[in-house]
């Protein structure tokens, strides 16, 4: 089935998958760091202190992942995302009328458990379990809301920026998110839901069975890809989080910096379709140890880029890493530990990822506050992104074999 039919035959449950992954965008660090420089002033916060307070809020999200992801184990869809977007809109508010810096804390953990955290988890789950043989096209297609969203909201909000106080922005967050809520009830009608899935369209996972996490948290193959989980959540978050220390640095200015957002939203576009493409057609088992490798070298080129140009260039092969990560490590769980637990197994590792992009901020910002500028930090970065991956495709060679004869 080509990716047109595919697309008109599935488009309501696609389309639902796409406005979970956008509507998350108010909860990632891409969004939330736009407004970093009005933060600071308007608290009186280092990079160091504000990176503090990043990383403490979101480790504490991190936390609550491992219990709220596995509710989409429990409950359909249509029901989770009607109040998490109401909890995510109602923390937009929050960050719109904070009184205080401590009190940021509270909010950032609002904002990234509900918008990066569960918003995120819904959809993958969502599109792993609704789809078995076109898994990879459905993924690819319903993360286009991630490509959407950072292609289009960092534009948008920093030209509003320019006319508007960062607190009615969040406002207007707000409001985007209260006019997505009823679109998406109408979409889930007539969901596919855990329930309602037969046996025979489940698939199974290494040796044949359905894992649970506490099987998953016992295996080896799960701790060797510890790195490769971490590293894009934590130094990927960093690269945006920092994005306005990066510019300043590098003499480039902020609005030509995210200018080239779009540039780097076509490579994740493109690379979110070849890797659907590959996922359904040579197995994740090949994709999900090579994604760490365009991380790496995207690192090196913006440690030494010295014009807007290469940050491009930079941001483009940084693009080509988040395009394969996103469709790949989604289908990895449900190819290696089956569906019927995916929820919670999801939970685990969306748990690490948000832990991962609770320290990035946290030790660059402190790092700053040290002398020690972002461009130095990211060749040691890079090191660690061609580490993880070696140490991830020895993992996935090891015990590929253990897969049922279809998925292997």
């Amino acid at each position: 089935m080509g990716y047109i039919r595919f697309l008109i035959d599935n488009r309501l449950f696609l389309l639902a998958g796409f406005l979970l992954t956008f509507t998350s965008s108010y909860g990632q660090t891409y969004f939330i760091s736009l407004f970093a420089g009005e933060i600071k002033e308007t608290f009186g916060l280092t990079d160091g202190s504000w990176g503090g307070i990043y990383t403490i809020g979101t480790t504490l999200s991190a936390l609550t992942m491992i219990w709220a992801g596995a509710l989409t184990d429990r409950f359909r869809v249509r029901h989770l995302s009607l109040g998490v977007m109401v909890l995510l809109a109602m923390a937009c508010v929050a960050m719109a009328l904070v009184p205080t810096g401590f009190l940021l804390v509270f909010v950032v953990y609002a904002l990234r458990l509900t918008g990066q955290g569960m918003m995120s988890q819904l959809s993958a789950v969502a599109m792993s379990r609704w789809f078995v043989a076109a898994r990879g096209r459905a993924i690819s297609l319903a993360s286009m809301g991630f490509a959407a969203g950072q292609a289009l909201l960092p534009v948008i909000f920093v030209a509003l920026l320019v006319r508007f106080d960062w607190r009615i922005l969040w406002v207007l967050a707000a409001v985007c998110i209260l006019v997505t809520i009823p679109v998406m009830q109408m979409l889930l009608r007539q969901e596919r839901t855990p329930q309602s899935m037969s046996e025979s369209t489940q698939s199974l996972g290494m040796g044949g069975r359905h894992w649970t996490r506490a099987e998953l948290l016992r295996h080896p193959l799960f701790y060797m890809l510890i790195p490769l989980i971490l590293g894009p959540a934590a130094w990927g978050t960093a690269l945006f989080f920092q994005q306005v220390h990066l510019t300043e640095v590098k003499g480039w200015s902020l609005v030509s910096y995210v200018a080239l957002m779009p540039i780097y939203t076509l490579a994740t576009i493109a690379f979110t379709f070849i890797t659907g493409w590959a996922v359904d057609r040579i197995g994740v088992k090949w994709i999900v140890p090579f994604y760490l490798v365009p991380f790496g070298v995207s690192f090196l080129i913006l440690a030494y880029a010295d014009t807007i140009f290469m940050a491009g260039v930079g941001l483009t092969v940084f693009g080509i890493g988040q395009g394969m990560q996103a469709t790949a490590i989604t289908a990895f769980w449900a190819v290696f530990y089956g569906t019927r637990n995916l929820g919670s197994i999801k939970a685990a590792a969306a748990a690490l990822m948000v832990f991962g992009s609770a320290i990035g901020p946290g030790i660059t910002g402190a790092l700053i506050d040290a002398g020690i500028d972002f461009p130095q930090q990211m060749i040691p970065i890079a090191a660690y992104y061609f580490a993880g991956a070696l140490l991830a495709g020895f993992g996935i060679l090891r015990y590929q074999r253990d897969l049922p004869s279809a998925a292997a």
